[in-house]
């Protein structure tokens, strides 16, 4: 029993199919180092959830503290009022 000779096209699908493999894990390589790179160079994990792209106050320095200083204040004149 003969074995086929792969036929030229078939060689030359290879060829591209393999560059293209390369060109995908060069990518997936490429993302994961930054990824890497990104994490490892945080020193505060909060510092990952600045750049979300949405305001969130409880992420800004004294806001917590403002937040409850207007609340105390809201309490005591609500019972100023009462």
């Amino acid at each position: 029993m003969a074995l086929k000779v792969e036929h030229e096209i078939h060689q030359r699908r290879k060829g591209r199919n393999s560059g293209v493999g390369l060109l995908l894990v060069g990518m997936v390589g490429i993302v994961f180092g930054l990824t890497v790179v990104k994490v490892l160079g945080l020193t505060d994990v909060r510092q990952m959830e600045r750049f979300d792209h949405v305001a969130r106050p409880q992420l800004e320095p004294g806001a917590l503290e403002a937040a409850e200083q207007r609340a105390a204040d809201l309490a005591a004149q609500t019972e100023e009022s009462n």
